[in-house]
C-alpha cells in the first residue's frame, strides 16, 4: 500500500523515504585539487584566510623589523649602561698602573720591594673587585651579542695578562716598558669594549653620544699615562732617555683627543668640561705639569713625587666626574631611544592586531551571513528534493477523490542578494513542479474515471451476459451446444476479471465483496474457477484457515492471476499444485508449476514490481497480471514473491494475521470440494474436449444441489436440486444460493439485487442474539456482523426456476452423444503444445 505521512512524527514514513530518497550524488569523483570541487565552507574559509595570511605576513615582516630595532636598541642601552662598570675598571687599572710605574722607578734606585708590594696590593684588589663586577654585568650581554662577547673576551684576556705580570713588579726583573705595556693593552681593550655599542646606521645621535664619552675616556687615559711618566721620573729622580719623546707624544695625543671631544660634545658637556678645567685643583696639577716641560736649553724639572701624585690624582678625579656625567648622558639618551622604540613597536603591533581582529570580525560576519544563507538554501533544497516534493507527488499519485491543495513553503532566504534571488527562483521551480504534478493528477484522475466508467459499463454487460448464459445452460440438453455455452461462460468470466483489473488499474475497489469469513480452501477453489484451465489446478494440504470477508474478492482475483500465469506458462499435460498452511505470522500459500521459469534478471525485476507497485502506464497495461497482483498485494498487505523452482516457478503469498479470521467461531463453509468433485464429474466430457486430458477432481462441472453457506451461525434451508449442469464460477463456490433461502452474505454488486431477490419480503433479524458457543470462561462468543448478515439478501435468485423432467428417450440420446464425444476426444492426437512467450496473457494470447 502507498505510504503516507507518519501520524506519530508528522514526517514521511520510511517506506516513502526508500521510494523517494533523492540523494545529491556528484556526477564525477570530487578532487581536492580542483577549486570548483571545493565545498562552499572551504571556499569561504579560503577567501577569509588567504587575505588574512597575506596581511599577517606583511604585518609580521614590519613587526619583525620593529622588534629587531627594539631589541637592538635595548641591547645598545644595556651596553652603554655597562660603560659605568667599564670606566670603573679602567680607572682602577689606571691608578694601579701609574702607581706601579712610580714603584718601579723607586725599585730601580734600590727601593724596598716589600714596601712596594704593600703599596700596590690595595690597588690591585680594587682593580680585581671592579673587574669582577664588570664580569657579572657583562654575562647577559655576552650571551645576547656575539660581537660584544668577542670584545669582552679580548678585554678579559688582557686583564688576565695584567694579573700574570703583577708578581714581576716587586723583583723588577722585567723592564718598565714590558710591565707597563700589559697595563696599556688591558686599558686599550677596555676602551675598545666601551666603544663597542652601535645603535645602527640611522641612529647618528646615539652614535655621537657613544663617541663623546669614548673620546673623553681617551683624554683621561692619556692624562693618566702622562701622570705615570712624570711620577716614575719623580720616584727615580731623573728623566729617562726616551721620557721626553714619550711625554711630547702623549701630550700631542691628549690635545687631539680633547679636540675630538669638543667637536662631538654638546654645549652643556663642553661647558661642564670648561668649568672643570678652571677648577683650582685642576689648575694646580696643570701648573706642576707645565714645570716638567723643557724651556729653551734648560732641562725639565723633576717634580716632587708626593706633591705631583696628590695633584694629579685630584685632576684625574675631576676628569672622572666629567666622564661619568657624559656617560650618564649617553645612558639616558640610549634608554630614551630604547623606550621610545619599544612604545612604537607596541603601538604598531597593537594596531596590527586590532586591524586584523576588526578585519576578521567583519569577514566572519559577512562569511557567516553568506554561509548561513547557503546552508538554509541547501537545507530547503534537500528538504524539497528528498521529502516535500516526493511527498507531494506521492499524495497526488495515490489520490482517489478530489485533488488536495499542495502548499509550497516560501523561500527561507529573504535577502535581496544573489542567494535570495536564487532561493526565490528555486521556490518558483518547486511551485511549477507542484503545479504540473497537480495537473497530471487531475488528468490521471479523469483517465481513471474513464477507466472506472468503462469498466462499470462492461461489468453490467458481462453480468447480464452471464445471467443469460445461465438460463441458456439450464435449458440446453445438447452436449455440444452445452460445451460451447460453457466456453462462452468462461470467456465472459475472464472478461469480468479484466474489468476488475481495469478497476485495479484505476485505483478503485472491486464491486464483488463478501461480508463474512470464508475458508481459505474455498477461496482457492473460487480462484481456480476463474481461470480457463481450471482442471489442471490441484489443491493440496489446505489447513483450517479462514479469510475475513472484505478481503475475499481481491484475494480471489490475485490468486486467479497467479493461477492463470502458472497454467499458461506450463505444458497442458502438467498440473499446478497449490498448497496453503497456517504460520505464526499468518498464512502461506504456494503456487508451484512445471513451466518455463524465468531468468534471474527477469525474476528480480518481477519481484521488484511485486514489492513496490508501479504507477499505471503503458508497461503496466502490457503486463496486466503482474501489475494487478502487485497492487492487490500492496492493498491487502500480502507479501508476494516469485522464486525459481525445480522446473518452473514458485509463487509464495504470505497473508498477514489481519486478513485471517479466528477459527471455530462460525461454520464458514459447506464441503465445497465435494460439490466441486460432483460438478466436475458431470462435465468430464466437456473438459476432455477442451484440454485433451481426463477430468480431474479440481475440474468444473454442473453444480448439483449446492448447499447454502450458513449465515452468522444459522443453518441453511433445504433447497431442491437442479437438473441441469451450470458452469462453476467463483460465486458458485463461495455462495451457492438456493431457492427460497433467506441467507445473506454472498457476492455484492453495484447493480443491486436480482429481481427475484427484490421481490422477496423484507428479512427479519433474529429475535435472540446469535452466538458461536462459549469460551473458556463460560461466556457467549459474539459473532461479528451477525445482525447485519441476517438482513442481507443473496445475490442469486431466491428460487431456482422449475422445469419439467425430460423423457427417458431424450436422456438416452443425450448420453449417447456424450459417450460419442468422449471417444472422439480419446482418439484425437494432440502432439503440439502451445506455450505463451511471457508473463500472463489476455484473450488474444498477447502478453500481460
Amino acid at each position: 500500500m502507498a505510504a503516507g505521512p507518519d501520524p506519530a512524527t508528522g514526517g514521511v514514513s520510511n517506506h516513502r523515504r526508500r521510494r523517494f530518497d533523492v540523494r545529491v550524488v556528484p556526477h564525477r569523483r570530487r578532487s581536492p585539487f580542483r577549486l570548483r570541487d571545493w565545498r562552499m565552507s572551504t571556499k569561504l574559509a579560503t577567501v577569509l584566510v588567504v587575505p588574512s595570511l597575506a596581511f599577517l605576513v606583511l604585518a609580521g615582516v614590519q613587526t619583525s623589523a620593529l622588534v629587531g630595532r627594539t631589541t637592538a636598541l635595548n641591547d645598545f642601552s644595556r651596553q652603554v649602561d655597562i660603560g659605568r662598570q667599564i670606566t670603573a675598571v679602567v680607572d682602577q687599572l689606571q691608578q694601579e698602573r701609574d702607581r706601579s710605574a712610580g714603584e718601579l722607578g723607586e725599585l730601580r734606585r734600590g727601593g724596598d720591594r716589600q714596601a712596594a708590594a704593600s703599596a700596590l696590593r690595595p690597588l690591585q684588589v680594587a682593580s680585581d673587585r671592579a673587574m669582577a663586577d664588570l664580569s657579572r654585568a657583562a654575562r647577559p650581554l655576552a650571551d645576547a651579542d656575539a660581537s660584544w662577547r668577542v670584545a669582552f673576551s679580548e678585554a678579559q684576556e688582557a686583564y688576565d695578562q695584567v694579573i700574570d705580570i703583577r708578581p714581576a713588579i716587586p723583583p723588577a726583573v722585567l723592564s718598565n716598558d714590558t710591565i707597563l705595556s700589559n697595563y696599556h693593552r688591558a686599558v686599550g681593550a677596555l676602551l675598545d669594549l666601551l666603544a663597542e655599542p652601535t645603535p645602527g646606521q640611522d641612529r647618528a645621535a646615539l652614535s655621537d653620544s657613544v663617541l663623546r664619552y669614548v673620546q673623553l675616556a681617551r683624554v683621561k687615559e692619556l692624562s693618566s699615562r702622562v701622570r705615570a711618566q712624570l711620577y716614575a721620573a719623580a720616584r727615580a729622580g731623573r728623566y729617562g732617555t726616551e721620557d721626553r719623546v714619550i711625554l711630547s707624544d702623549l701630550r700631542a695625543q691628549q690635545l687631539t683627543a680633547l679636540g675630538a671631544f669638543r667637536v662631538a660634545a654638546t654645549t652643556d658637556q663642553i661647558r661642564r668640561y670648561d668649568e672643570m678645567s678652571v677648577n683650582p685643583l685642576f689648575l694646580v696639577a696643570t701648573q706642576l705639569e707645565e714645570r716638567s716641560l723643557p724651556a729653551g736649553s734648560a732641562a725639565p724639572e723633576v717634580l716632587p713625587s708626593e706633591q705631583w701624585w696628590s695633584a694629579s690624582q685630584q685632576r684625574q678625579e675631576l676628569l672622572r666626574q666629567v666622564e661619568a656625567g657624559v656617560l650618564d648622558d649617553a645612558v639616558r639618551q640610549a634608554d630614551d631611544a630604547s623606550s621610545g622604540q619599544l612604545r612604537t613597536t607596541l603601538l604598531v603591533v597593537g594596531g596590527v592586531v586590532a586591524v586584523l581582529l576588526v578585519a576578521l570580525l567583519i569577514s566572519l560576519l559577512v562569511g557567516r551571513s553568506v554561509a548561513r544563507s547557503m546552508r538554509l538554501l541547501r537545507s530547503q533544497a534537500l528538504r524539497i528534493a528528498q521529502i516535500e516534493l516526493p511527498d507531494a507527488l506521492d499524495r497526488l499519485r495515490t489520490v482517489t477523490g478530489g485533488v488536495p491543495g499542495i502548499e509550497v513553503a516560501p523561500a527561507v532566504v529573504r535577502s535581496l542578494d544573489e542567494i535570495g534571488e536564487l532561493a526565490e527562483a528555486f521556490v518558483a521551480v518547486h511551485r511549477s513542479a507542484v503545479t504540473v504534478a497537480v495537473e497530471q493528477a487531475l488528468m490521471r484522475r479523469n483517465v481513471n474515471a474513464m477507466f472506472v466508467n468503462l469498466a462499470r459499463r462492461s461489468q453490467v454487460l458481462v453480468e447480464r451476459q452471464l445471467e443469460l448464459l445461465d438460463d441458456l445452460e439450464r435449458e440446453e440438453s445438447d452436449p455440444d451446444q452445452l460445451d460451447n455455452l460453457f466456453k462462452l461462460d468462461h470467456l465472459a468470466a475472464r472478461m469480468r476479471r479484466n474489468d476488475e483489473s481495469l478497476l485495479v488499474l484505476a485505483g478503485t475497489d472491486s464491486t464483488r465483496r463478501w461480508n463474512r469469513p470464508v475458508g481459505l480452501g474455498t477461496v482457492l477453489l473460487a480462484a481456480a474457477a476463474e481461470i480457463e484451465q481450471y482442471q489442471r489446478v490441484r489443491l493440496d494440504s489446505v489447513g483450517e484457515v479462514n479469510v475475513v470477508g472484505h478481503a475475499v474478492g481481491e484475494l480471489v482475483h490475485m490468486l486467479a492471476e497467479l493461477l492463470e500465469n502458472a497454467t499458461a506458462f506450463s505444458r497442458p499435460d502438467t498440473v499446478v499444485l497449490v498448497t496453503a498452511r497456517a504460520e505464526a505470522s499468518g498464512a502461506l500459500i504456494e503456487v508451484v508449476d512445471d513451466g518455463l521459469g524465468m531468468s534471474p534478471t527477469a525474476l528480480a525485476e518481477a519481484n521488484a514490481v511485486l514489492a513496490s507497485p508501479p504507477a499505471a502506464d503503458v508497461a503496466a497495461v502490457e503486463r496486466m497480471g503482474l501489475f494487478v497482483v502487485s497492487h492487490l498485494a500492496s492493498r491487502l498487505g500480502v507479501r508476494v514473491q516469485l522464486d525459481a523452482g525445480q522446473s518452473g516457478l514458485v509463487a509464495r503469498l504470505v497473508l498477514p494475521a489481519a486478513l485471517l479470521a479466528p477459527a471455530g467461531a462460525v461454520e464458514l463453509d459447506p464441503p465445497a470440494p465435494a460439490r466441486m468433485l460432483a460438478a466436475s464429474a458431470a462435465r468430464g466430457a466437456a473438459a476432455q474436449r477442451m484440454s485433451g486430458t481426463p477430468a480431474s477432481a479440481g475440474g468444473r462441472g454442473p453444480v448439483a444441489a449446492p448447499l447454502d453457506l450458513p449465515v452468522a451461525g444459522r443453518p441453511p434451508a433445504a433447497v431442491p436440486r437442479q437438473t441441469r449442469p451450470v458452469p462453476v464460477r467463483a460465486e458458485d463456490v463461495l455462495a451457492p444460493a438456493a431457492a427460497g433461502s433467506d441467507d445473506g452474505g454472498g457476492w455484492w454488486s453495484r447493480q443491486g439485487p436480482t429481481p427475484g431477490a427484490a421481490a422477496a419480503g423484507p428479512a427479519v433479524p433474529p429475535a435472540t442474539p446469535v452466538t458461536a458457543g462459549t469460551n473458556e470462561r463460560g461466556l457467549p462468543v459474539r459473532v461479528p456482523m451477525a445482525q447485519l448478515s441476517a438482513v442481507t439478501r443473496p445475490a442469486q435468485p431466491e428460487s431456482a426456476p422449475t422445469r419439467a423432467e425430460l423423457d427417458p428417450e431424450a436422456v438416452g440420446g443425450m448420453l449417447s452423444r456424450l459417450y460419442s464425444g468422449v471417444r472422439r476426444a480419446e482418439a484425437e492426437d494432440t502432439t503440439e503444445i502451445p506455450v505463451p512467450p511471457s508473463w500472463g496473457h489476455d484473450e488474444g494470447g498477447r502478453r500481460q
